[in-house]
């Protein structure tokens, strides 16, 4: 009885291995992102093998390489403006919080002026008020276009980044100051080894919600010149001059650009609501 019974659990034992590969792969068949990719990929492989392509989805194969190379122009420009935003938003943000109170008040009108300003205006202020070329000495250097947009955009980039430090150093409890200066700390000492580590986690969701948001702002770029994704799909639509190649090279622009954001979207949400559940910091 007590081998039947051993012979009785062991297919048990075999198959429990398999129950948590079957939710896995229940689960990725009911996310619709992943039905949506499967049933395009099996549109796309009926044409193929039918030799039935639409010629404006064959011209897009054509131009995808382009797009591609166009949406990597847009990303470059908008880690560098993030990047150059970020640096000198933290600068400000520390500004924004010192004792001397014309230093705070410059500050804080800094963030007020280039929080509250048109994008679009801020790219065609730094096109036009930078010069075209810079002249030193006997050498002439160009002055690209694509820099201005990365100055363009850095701009409101500082601006939302010292607002978010300003918040993220504010919310951390006094009792932690005090007990730094009760240690004879400095105060860049405590900012330094004290309040930054913990702000750096703080405003790490707000900050992947801003890089989403410039690397869409990025769109603009194509207004001043600047050979971008979307300067690439105008010359693509005038060069084929197809209403339905049109129509679809824009529908596959707003598909680049969310394929792009939508995972950092996503990671954001994810680490808020990681940090929910750790619940603040004592």
């Amino acid at each position: 009885m007590a081998n039947d019974a051993v012979l009785d659990h062991a297919p048990a034992r075999r198959r429990a291995p398999d129950a948590p590969a079957l939710r896995t792969a229940w689960r990725l068949a009911r996310n619709p992102w992943l039905t949506a990719l499967a049933a395009a990929l099996a549109v796309m492989a009926a044409w193929q093998a039918t030799g039935t392509t639409p010629r404006a989805v064959a011209s897009l194969w054509q131009w995808l390489p382009a797009l591609l190379r166009g949406l990597w122009v847009n990303i470059e420009i908008s880690v560098l403006a993030v990047a150059l935003g970020t640096a000198v938003g933290l600068v400000v943000g520390a500004l924004s919080l010192s004792p001397v109170h014309a230093v705070r008040v410059a500050a804080r009108c800094y963030v007020q002026v280039f929080r509250n300003a048109p994008i679009l205006v801020l790219i065609y202020f730094t096109t036009y008020v930078f010069p075209f070329e810079v002249h030193l000495v006997q050498w002439t250097f160009p002055f690209p276009d694509g820099v201005k947009v990365v100055l363009g955009l850095a701009l409101p980039t500082s601006a939302n980044v010292a607002e978010i430090f300003r918040g993220a150093i504010q919310s951390i409890p006094a009792a932690q100051w005090e007990a730094a200066q009760s240690l004879a700390f400095r105060r860049g000492q405590i900012f330094r080894w004290v309040v930054l580590p913990q702000c750096v986690r703080r405003m790490l969701p707000p900050w992947m919600n801003l890089y989403a948001s410039i690397t869409m702002s990025t769109s603009l770029a194509s207004l001043v010149g600047v050979h971008d994704v979307v300067d690439t799909a105008q010359i693509a639509s005038n060069t084929v001059a197809r209403t339905d190649f049109t129509i679809l090279v824009y529908f596959t622009l707003l598909a680049l650009f969310f394929a792009y954001c939508y995972p950092i979207a996503r990671a954001t949400r994810a680490l808020e609501r990681r940090q929910a559940k750790a619940g603040p910091t004592p």
